[in-house]
């Protein structure tokens, strides 16, 4: 099931998730379901957060919506070290209609477990790296915006109150 994006300002999109204390039928399903929310969005990774969902949860695929053959599901991931610097344009679902130049790690290992219960531990490098720290950066209540100068995130502040005015 397509679930609806929850968008800037939304506060759900600026709490810490809870972790994710058992890997029940409920939580593999909101899996399956932001999956087919992720493709459905063109994204290319989604957060629980997102979909409202306050759980230490991410689904990331950065072969994209048109292959989907590189899908990561990762329940109460964390980041267990960072490694040089890369600078990458990053897009969210949750910030429509705004890009910006992001600051990043260029490598990071995370751990966290699949929906079968099982440890991972992941290297990444390039694009998944950048993704996923940007699905975990929503765990801990962080968006791009955060990740951004005052001036953008004041414009982009004032561009979303005047699209909630017309609706």
């Amino acid at each position: 099931m397509t679930l609806s994006i929850c968008t800037y300002p939304d506060p759900v999109l600026a709490r810490r998730a809870e972790p994710v204390a058992e890997i029940s039928e409920e939580v593999r399903q909101l899996a399956s379901d932001m999956v087919e929310t992720m493709y459905a969005n063109q994204g290319i990774g989604l957060a629980a957060p997102q979909v409202g969902k306050s759980w230490r949860l991410i689904t990331v695929d950065i072969s994209g919506p048109e292959n989907q053959t590189e899908l990561v599901t990762l329940v109460n991931p964390e980041i267990q070290w960072r490694d040089g610097e890369t600078e990458t344009e990053e897009g969210c679902l949750s910030v429509p209609e705004f890009r910006s130049k992001v600051q990043r790690a260029a490598k990071v290992r995370v751990t966290g477990q699949d929906l079968d219960g099982n440890a991972v531990d992941m290297e990444a490098d390039g694009l998944l790296a950048v993704c996923l720290q940007h699905e975990i950066d929503h765990l801990e209540g962080t968006i791009i915006l955060d990740h951004v100068s005052r001036l953008k995130r004041s414009m982009y502040t004032k561009k979303v109150s005047k699209w909630q005015k017309q609706d």
